[in-house]
């Protein structure tokens, strides 16, 4: 292994991890949208939270596939080769859940706005589940044959272990968006959030100890850091135990912190499995793609190194400030209300 290929095994998994803590909390605030506010003033003052927040969380996943593109050109064309669907499936739910945001408030025709709203859900629901579904397929395997090629079909993903990733992902991110409402808005949408969150804790825990049980016994555990991974997925079922029972003290905040830390801990404990492998093959481990087999080269590699450490600084530093900028809460009064 050279280093600049262990370096950008683990950026790109930070990228991933970033992007699944932030654009989590979004996608969980579009999936209750319909059913946590019931007329067109409540469903402003929930889109407004995530209003200024959602395109900036999204330059992570745009990052993370041009980072893979360039640092593992070979790992990037099996994965879009292989998981184009669902990947297409994503895609199409993200454009139209951003067009929905913009097109909203362009008419006042209730059947309209009800029809972005709608579609808002759609485009973050599915790719909360999706994700969730690709990520447990990697642990899994998939059929790679020796030519990197993905030889099977789209309901090769569709699996028992595949689908009960994809609902974790869904819940954990429905529980982030519960708490992120519940610290940006007032009653009665915080009441309501905090109602989902103190509703769907307790199964949300359940399904995450069965998904971690199932990783353990039906994943491939050949990764050099298996125990590492084993070790951040129980450390992440504990912080999501303790969210709950903060945020059943009032400590709302807190339980936003820890569910968060959850899904850092459960993204990381996902790479770390995979180390060194980036794909595996469940038709022979020989044939599975590696930070080896598919990366670019050391020159390559050299000068993304230096773009990133330019770069990723900034980024990070506009991200704290405009959440900084924007820390207050969503009152519904009309200054407020620009979505």
């Amino acid at each position: 292994m050279d280093f600049y290929q262990v370096l950008w095994f683990i950026l790109i998994a930070v990228l991933w991890t970033g992007y699944f803590v932030l654009e989590g909390f979004d996608m969980g605030v579009g999936i209750l949208l319909p059913f946590i506010a019931k007329d067109d003033k409540s469903r402003r003052m929930v889109i407004n939270t995530i209003g200024p927040h959602w395109d900036g969380n999204e330059v992570w996943l745009i990052t993370a596939g041009g980072a893979t593109f360039a640092a593992f050109p070979n790992w990037y064309a099996t994965l879009f080769s292989g998981f184009y669907l669902p990947l297409l499936l994503i895609l199409l739910a993200l454009i139209v859940r951003g067009v929905a945001f913009e097109f909203r408030s362009r008419d006042e025709n209730p059947l309209w706005r009800s029809f972005w709203d709608w579609a808002i859900f759609v485009g973050s629901a599915i790719p909360a589940l999706l994700w969730g579904v690709a990520f447990a397929n990697f642990l899994r395997g998939v059929p790679i044959d020796a030519n990197m090629q993905y030889v099977g079909g789209f309901f090769n993903l569709l699996n028992p272990y595949a689908i009960l990733g994809g609902v974790a992902s869904f819940g954990i991110f429905t529980l982030l968006g519960a708490l992120f409402l519940s610290m940006k808005t007032v009653d009665p949408i915080e009441g309501k959030a905090k109602n989902v969150f103190r509703g769907l804790w307790v199964t949300m825990v359940a399904v995450l100890a069965v998904f971690v049980a199932a990783s353990a016994l039906f994943t491939d555990g050949n990764g050099s850091l298996g125990w590492l991974a084993l070790i951040l997925a129980v450390l992440g079922g504990i912080t999501l135990l303790t969210a709950g029972v903060l945020a059943a003290r009032g400590r709302f905040g807190w339980g936003f912190i820890l569910t968060s830390v959850t899904v850092l801990l459960v993204t990381i404990a996902a790479f770390a499995r995979l180390f060194p492998r980036v794909l595996v093959s469940n038709i022979d481990p020989g044939y599975s793609l590696t930070i080896m087999n598919s990366a670019s080269g050391p020159n390559t590699l050299h000068t993304m190194t230096i773009v990133a450490a330019v770069m990723v600084p900034i980024v990070l530093a506009y991200q704290v400030w405009s959440y900084y900028l924007l820390r207050k809460r969503v009152t519904g009064k009309p200054e407020s209300l620009h979505y």
